[in-house]
């Protein structure tokens, strides 16, 4: 029974471990892009859980003990609120973990461009146009891809009349 509580390494390694894996992790999320978060296909989803499995080991070093696996929870729900509270501080720390928004369509004009950097296809911005009920661009004044990964759109009916 002792055995599960007892840690085969210092408590303070697997403070160090799962810093160290939880910003390895946001850092390639972040990589992925903005859509990837918010509009996540099967592919990405296996990724994560993947990614989720390949990383446990890293984190508990082979300690599977009740203790390791809490000290790990703490750690990493402490790093959650972390983040969570210097994006809500600082726009620049809001800005290098989430990303900014990028203009996608400005006045009915696909700006390319930004598409590309965003690696979205003009197709998979006209699926997402779409769902949103836009079938034909020249409704658009403005469409907005959000660091949560939604596409805002302004209709050019709405601008005019702000």
């Amino acid at each position: 029974m002792s055995r599960l509580w007892f840690v085969s390494f210092p408590h303070w390694e697997f403070v160090v471990r799962a810093v160290i894996v939880y910003c390895w992790v946001l850092f390639l999320l972040r990589l992925g892009g903005k859509r990837q978060v918010g509009q996540m296909g099967v592919g990405e989803f296996v990724a994560i859980l993947l990614i989720s499995n390949a990383v446990q080991n890293a984190m508990n070093g082979g300690d599977n003990s009740i203790t390791g696996g809490l000290i790990l929870a703490t750690v990493l729900i402490a790093l959650s609120i972390a983040v969570e509270y210097a994006t809500y501080k600082s726009k620049r720390a809001e800005a290098i973990i989430q990303g900014r928004p990028t203009v996608l369509v400005r006045n009915g004009h696909i700006l390319h461009r930004n598409l590309e950097k965003e690696r979205l296809s003009v197709h998979e911005l006209k699926v997402l146009l779409r769902k949103q009920g836009i079938h034909n661009l020249g409704e658009v004044e403005e469409a907005v891809l959000e660091s949560d990964g939604f596409v805002s759109i302004t209709r050019k009916a709405e601008a005019t009349s702000a």
